[in-house]
């Protein structure tokens, strides 16, 4: 009585015939990765401060906010090509200005605040981040460094606990998954930058999970059937890890769900992204690592599961 699950999300004895719609899911899949690696190229990611370089300044006024008031104050003080927008409230403020001089940025930041506060008294400013144009260089190359050597790690840890076929189909689909994520970011305007990249890194490492799982199941059923065909076996392993599945990835989606509904615009973007990524890192784990797997070791994996030729009696 209490070994029973409280909550099954698909029955013990589901079949789902997942295989037959597998060149159905590599297509669709390989088409949005392609739409996403155009939309990489153009119009491209929208770079956040720490890639950008710059300065941005969050700012809450006494009342509803007056842009042209602030336009007017900041071109008063010299402080041209800044980007002023609402965000939140109808008093918040976010002021955005290219980084300049990297010696003069502490000077461009004060100029702002004594701007906004003769613009409208009783303005507050609530953070002010600079970023200077050779370290946010060298924070997107470390950024891009990371998730480089992710993928390369995933590829050697599952290389290394299962077999070439199983890491080769595993970093495929995580390398599908990163391309769509990087569309989700263009077509929604997200800012890239050192949350987006961690927010990138956690999907990965979900995705790898959730791979493992499923290829934890196939290896042991390869020992366990023998002579059962490549494909009815992974059917089988999908069916038989699909409520585990299902069950991790609502919990990590719920628990996502209220940052990107109440995070605010610090949290709200990574929050959006963490639960594109568990919808792709779920659905890629059945409909493209697994159909890649059975491709690649179709011939291999079944030869390796038979049992030896018994030896002739002299």
């Amino acid at each position: 009585m209490f070994g029973r699950p409280l909550l099954r999300f698909v029955r013990k004895d589901t079949h789902i015939n997942f295989m037959r719609g597998r060149y159905a899911g590599l297509i669709v899949s390989a088409a949005l990765s392609l739409l996403s690696v155009v939309l990489f190229l153009h119009p491209g990611l929208t770079l956040g401060l720490d890639f950008r370089g710059g300065i941005v300044v969050e700012a809450k006024t006494s009342g509803p906010a007056d842009f042209a008031k602030l336009r007017a104050a900041l071109a008063a003080h010299n402080v041209t090509h800044a980007s002023i927008q609402a965000f939140g409230a109808p008093d918040d403020v976010l002021i955005r200005l290219d980084a300049g001089n990297e010696q003069q940025t502490n000077t461009i930041v004060d100029t702002v605040r004594h701007a906004v506060a003769e613009a409208q008294p009783g303005t507050t400013v609530l953070r002010a981040d600079a970023v200077g144009a050779s370290v946010s260089a060298e924070l997107f190359r470390n950024g891009m460094l990371a998730l480089g050597l992710s993928l390369a790690m995933i590829l050697g840890y599952i290389w290394f606990r299962f077999e070439w076929e199983f890491a080769l189909s595993a970093v495929i689909t995580l390398v599908l998954d990163l391309t769509k994520t990087m569309g989700f970011l263009v077509i929604t305007g997200f800012e890239f930058d050192l949350v987006m990249v961690a927010a990138i890194l956690t999907i990965l490492g979900y995705s790898t999970n959730d791979k493992v799982v499923v290829y934890d199941r196939v290896r042991e059923n390869l020992r366990k059937y023998r002579t059962m065909p490549l494909r009815e076996l992974i059917d089988l392993s999908i069916n038989e890890t699909l409520n585990r599945t299902l069950g991790t990835s609502c919990t990590v989606f719920l628990a996502s769900l209220p940052l990107a509904l109440f995070g605010g615009t610090t949290l709200s973007g990574f929050a959006w992204t963490m639960l594109f990524g568990i919808v792709v890192g779920t659905s890629s784990s059945i409909f493209i690592a697994a159909p890649l797997l059975l491709f690649m070791g179709e011939g291999r994996l079944k030869r390796d599961a038979r049992p030896p030729a018994p030896r002739k009696s002299a």
